[in-house]
């Protein structure tokens, strides 16, 4: 068995005056990969090579991580009709709960609502996670630990590269949700990024709808980064070694923005293998992954970003590798990624793939996205979905 140390987590909590963390539990069995898969100990192939980068990850974390000081990102908690003891930082909840709040809170008392900011730390690594996946053999980044909605969140890498919008009621629309005309409503993950006046109030675009500013699909847009750095280059050129996107813009920074782009960098390369086929090869550089909630999701988008361009060049998927520079769990994060840990992953190819019939990349929709051989009913039922707070 493996133990995660969270005493030493919990003595620098103490230190920067905050409350320690309680887990549900801080063991779980050895990680064992044999030929780059995660086996039983039996020696048995199990689960699939995201379960198998999921599990690597988030032992590493776990064993290797550092507590960061300061974060950026601040937890928010709403505690409805409660009464706050600012001498003792304690909260009362409606149900007489006691909730004893870290020394740097901040706390805003409204009518009848005590909120509260958080410092949200993450425990990190630099090293030791990159992942590649060779494509041509069905390998993907879905895990089987928990039920991931592949489909639902590849429609992010549309909007950023394909429909190149920062306009999150499109975003809205392409995800099936309601549209900003019925209740003035953002029902996206992006809600709490939306750009905002010094008033508070949401700044909107020439439609009337929130926006996440100068970054992600616009930037994409500015360039028309995905047809001309990527598409057109390698039609011209398919030996070239200059086929990159990168949304890391410092004078799109400049402007009101959302968050800065996690998944920022792509360099795409035609692989002209001994077999005689062509293959298009992509990686990705993420700057900061919040690999709890998000890691396996990032790498499946750009994966089905791959796989479209693909499709439209006419040439066979190859390597998608993931090369993230900074890979963590958020301290509230710690029991569900344990439990992911403990978790017994199910066996299947879990592989993303495009319809046949869809060949122009600007043309594809959703529907031509799909993932073969995922078995979600028994992934719900066996491995059930986990609640993750979101560090804002």
């Amino acid at each position: 068995m493996r133990e995660f140390n969270i005493d030493r987590v919990n003595a620098k909590k103490i230190m920067l005056g905050e409350q320690p963390i309680k887990l549900i539990k801080n063991t779980y069995p050895d990680i064992i990969i044999i030929n780059d898969y995660l086996v039983d100990a039996n020696g048995n192939p199990i689960g699939t090579k995201g379960d198998m980068n999921t599990k690597r990850i988030m032992d590493r974390i776990f064993q290797y991580g550092y507590l960061d000081n300061d974060p950026r990102p601040i937890y928010k908690d709403y505690y409805k009709n409660a009464k706050f003891y600012e001498k003792d930082m304690l909260v009362i909840t409606e149900d007489e709960k006691e909730v004893k709040l870290d020394s740097n809170a901040k706390v805003m008392e409204h009518d009848n609502m005590i909120e509260v900011h958080s410092k949200a730390h993450t425990l990190s690594v630099n090293t030791g996670i990159e992942c590649t996946y060779d494509l041509s053999k069905g390998e993907s980044p879905i895990p089987t630990l928990r039920p991931t909605a592949i489909t639902r969140s590849v429609e992010e890498a549309r909007m950023i590269y394909q429909k190149q919008t920062n306009d999150l009621v499109e975003f809205d629309e392409m995800i099936g949700q309601k549209t900003w005309d019925e209740d003035k409503e953002i029902h996206n993950w992006w809600k709490d990024w939306a750009i905002r006046g010094f008033d508070g109030e949401l700044i909107l675009n020439d439609k009337g709808h929130p926006i996440m500013g100068a970054c992600y699909g616009e930037t994409a847009r500015r360039r028309n980064m995905i047809y001309t750095e990527v598409i057109d280059q390698i039609r011209s050129n398919p030996d070239g070694r200059r086929n990159i996107t990168n949304l890391w813009q410092i004078d799109d920074f400049k402007e009101p923005h959302a968050l800065k782009p996690c998944a920022f960098l792509t360099v795409w390369n035609v692989r002209r293998e001994w077999d005689g086929i062509d293959y298009l090869d992509m990686t990705m550089f993420q700057r900061s992954s919040d690999f709890g909630t998000a890691g396996a999701i990032n790498q499946a988008q750009y994966v089905a970003l791959q796989l479209m361009v693909a499709k439209e060049l006419k040439i066979a998927p190859g390597f998608f590798t993931w090369k993230p520079v900074n890979v963590q769990i958020y301290d509230r994060h710690f029991d569900q990624c344990i439990e992911m840990l403990n978790r017994e992953p199910i066996n299947c190819k879990a592989t993303i793939k495009i319809k046949d019939e869809a060949t122009n990349f600007k043309d594809m929709t959703a529907d031509d996205i799909y993932v073969e051989d995922y078995p979600k009913e028994l992934i719900k039922k066996q491995n059930p979905q986990l609640k993750f707070q979101l560090g804002i």
